[in-house]
């Protein structure tokens, strides 16, 4: 019996990255996101590796409907999720006075409430089979304040905490809940949010190969957090002893573009 692993975001970037990792053995995939020829041509990808069953359920999780119809769509295929993987989300630069209110309010609602209805909706058939994992993907952002990029760092923190006491929750249930958080990534992330250009990706930026085997070592392993990369380790240690101040205006002059 191969496990059936749900990701969301798997059109391109980490999601995409995770569902052929995962396919290097027998699995059931089940692939989710917008864009549907995307979804398409990587399920007939990995289609043709032996034992991998794929599954494509067009949905936009930005949007309450969308949920639902990812939801329906694993029932009305008569699939039980052993491992979600929380992939979907976006970000957007920007003074936040200045942006879009839609922008920033379907961050929250991709990057949190999509993420909080689906880990409600499957980890409750997880804990009466006694057996599940859940991998949401954080971020190095969760450990500090985000000046010009508020929401997107506010959602990353909410997600690390939210999956920490989850964690605490369910071990010893035969659940886990891991939080990875990788530092700036080399993905589409960095385009869509309009970081491309700024020194954070081109001269820091992590490969996204690495990032999921991080990843993937740390859903195995049931660990509550993993941050990627030794870098971002010790950025992230660093920020339990700067104060906060100091963190603030760091952050606001390097998103900011002042030097």
């Amino acid at each position: 019996m191969t496990d059936t692993i749900l990701i969301t975001g798997a059109s391109a970037g980490l999601g995409a990255d995770f569902a052929r990792a995962l396919a290097k053995k027998p699995v059931t995939l089940v692939l989710t996101a917008r864009r549907t020829d995307r979804l398409a041509a990587l399920a007939t990808e990995l289609a043709q590796r032996p034992g991998v069953e794929m599954h494509v359920i067009s949905a936009d999780l930005g949007r309450p409907e969308g949920v639902k119809t990812l939801l329906d769509g694993i029932a009305d295929r008569g699939l039980s999720v052993d491992t979600l993987i929380n992939n979907a989300g976006y970000g957007a630069l920007g003074d936040f006075a200045d942006s879009d209110l839609a922008t920033q309010t379907g961050m929250i609602d991709l990057n949190i409430r999509a993420l909080v209805t689906l880990t409600h909706a499957l980890i409750p058939p997880m804990l009466a089979r006694g057996h599940g994992r859940v991998l949401n993907i954080a971020s190095t952002a969760a450990f500090q304040p985000g000046p010009y990029m508020a929401v997107y760092y506010a959602s990353k923190a909410f997600v690390l905490h939210f999956s920490e006491a989850l964690h605490e929750e369910v071990k010893g249930r035969g659940v886990t809940v891991t939080a990875l958080c990788p530092g700036p990534t080399r993905t589409e992330f960095a385009d869509i949010a309009g970081m491309a250009e700024m020194p954070l990706f081109t001269r820091f930026a992590s490969d996204s190969e690495q990032v999921v085997r991080d990843g993937l070592a740390a859903l195995e392993r049931g660990q509550a957090v993993m941050v990627s990369g030794l870098l971002n380790r010790l950025t992230a240690a660093s920020t339990r002893v700067t104060p906060r101040g100091v963190l603030r205006r760091a952050v606001a002059k390097l998103q900011s573009g002042r030097r």
